[in-house]
Parts: C-alpha cells; sequence; structure tokens
C-alpha cells in the first residue's frame, strides 16, 4: 500500500479522477476517448497519473499516458506522480517512461524519501534505492541532479555534524516529521471539523468506556467525597 489519504468523495464530481482512484479501467478508457483532459486535477493539484500511481493502478498509468498524459506533472506541493507511487510495477512503468528518480518536491524531498516517510513495502524501497544507486554512477540522471546533490550532502552534512552532539536527536526528527506530515495530509483530507467531531467521539467513548470499567462517572464530585 501507499499509505497516501486520499479524500474519495472530493473526487466523486471528477469522473476520470474517481476512474483512476478506482481502477475502472474501461471506464476510463471511454472517458478518454470521448476527449476527456487526461491531465485534469483535483483541488489539490494531483492529475489523475498522480492518483492511479498512489494506488497501483498501473494499467490506467499506461492507458493515461496513451492518450497524452503529463509524465512530469506536479502537484501543488512539487511531487510527481513518482512521488506518490509505492509499487513496483507502477515504478517501473513511470521510470522507463523518462520520469526522472532524483526530481525533488518544493520540500526537497525525493520520491525515495517520501517512500520510506510513508512505509512502502520494502520491494519497492529496494528498487527506489537501485536506481538512485544507478544516478550516483551517472545513470538516469536528471537535468538539475548535479545541483541537488550539492544541495542534500551540504544538508546531510550540517545534519550529521549537529547528530554528533546528540544521537538521538535523528531518530526523533525523522519520527516527528513523518507523523506531522501523515497528520497534516489526513487532516486537509478529511477536513478541520470531521477531525474535531471525531476526537470529541473518540473522547467521548474514553469516557464511558472508563465508567463502565470503574463504575464511577468520571469528573464527578460524588468521586472525590468516597475518597475522603
Amino acid at each position: 500500500m501507499s499509505y497516501v489519504f486520499i479524500n474519495d468523495s472530493s473526487q466523486t464530481n471528477v469522473p476520470l479522477l474517481q476512474a483512476c482512484i478506482d481502477g475502472d479501467l474501461p471506464f476510463a478508457k471511454r472517458l478518454l476517448e470521448t476527449g476527456c483532459d487526461p491531465n485534469i486535477r483535483d483541488n489539490r493539484g494531483r492529475t489523475g497519473l498522480h492518483l492511479a500511481a498512489a494506488r497501483g493502478n498501473v494499467d490506467i498509468c499506461r492507458l493515461l499516458h496513451k492518450f497524452g498524459a503529463d509524465l512530469l506533472a506536479t502537484d501543488f506541493q512539487g511531487n510527481t506522480a513518482l512521488h506518490l507511487c509505492g509499487h513496483v510495477d507502477t515504478i517501473q512503468f513511470l521510470v522507463s517512461n523518462g520520469l526522472k528518480i532524483d526530481i525533488c518536491s518544493h520540500n526537497g524531498s525525493t520520491p525515495l524519501v517520501l517512500a520510506k516517510r510513508r512505509g512502502v513495502n520494502k520491494d519497492a524501497i529496494r528498487l527506489l534505492e537501485g536506481l538512485e544507486e544507478q544516478e550516483v554512477k551517472g545513470f538516469n540522471r536528471g537535468p538539475h541532479s548535479k545541483l541537488e546533490t550539492m544541495q542534500m550532502a551540504d544538508s546531510e552534512s550540517a545534519m550529521e555534524s549537529h547528530s554528533l552532539l546528540n544521537p538521538n536527536l535523528q531518530s526523533s526528527e525523522g519520527v516527528l516529521s513523518s507523523f506531522r506530515t501523515t497528520w497534516q495530509e489526513f487532516v486537509e483530507d478529511l477536513g478541520f471539523w470531521r477531525v474535531l467531531l471525531l476526537l470529541v467521539v473518540i473522547a467521548l467513548l474514553s469516557l464511558g468506556i472508563a465508567y463502565y470499567v470503574s463504575g464511577v462517572l468520571p469528573f464527578s464530585t460524588s468521586q472525590l467525597e468516597l475518597v475522603h
């Protein structure tokens, strides 16, 4: 799984995007044959290729490419379809058709960085690592890879020197960064008020379980009187 949060309900007004999410190849083909734009975007700037790649719908990716979908299209955060992908066959298709493994998003993350952060399957991680290793040797190198490599090297050097002073800093920052990213995407897709309602429901259920187990209503004044 890619572990990319996608709010399906927000896509229902765009039939092609919904077909890309569902992996509905016949319906997507009919829409494209009738002139539907293969590069149409959702409210986060993602094209059908982004959504199909995130779900591992490689046949949909092939279909979109056949009808002229832009493989280099990025969403509002600078992510290509490869940044959202976590499936071996889809990664192989995208890379074999020209998507560079060293393309960075707006925050400087490569597809491998995001894949590790999302916790995709090990086979996909190994494939991305192998592709990046090829780039280091000079294969499949993107036009800005030298500059990006220098920037990443400077950043890694600074992080390493800082981590020597605090060995636990690197691991803790990685966990916090992953949690913040996942939480932010979750809130954006579900909506602030829905998340708030969900937290309230969880809190009420917790109080109900506490009352059921202890037989004492939490925060009640009678509980304090019994203690005295």
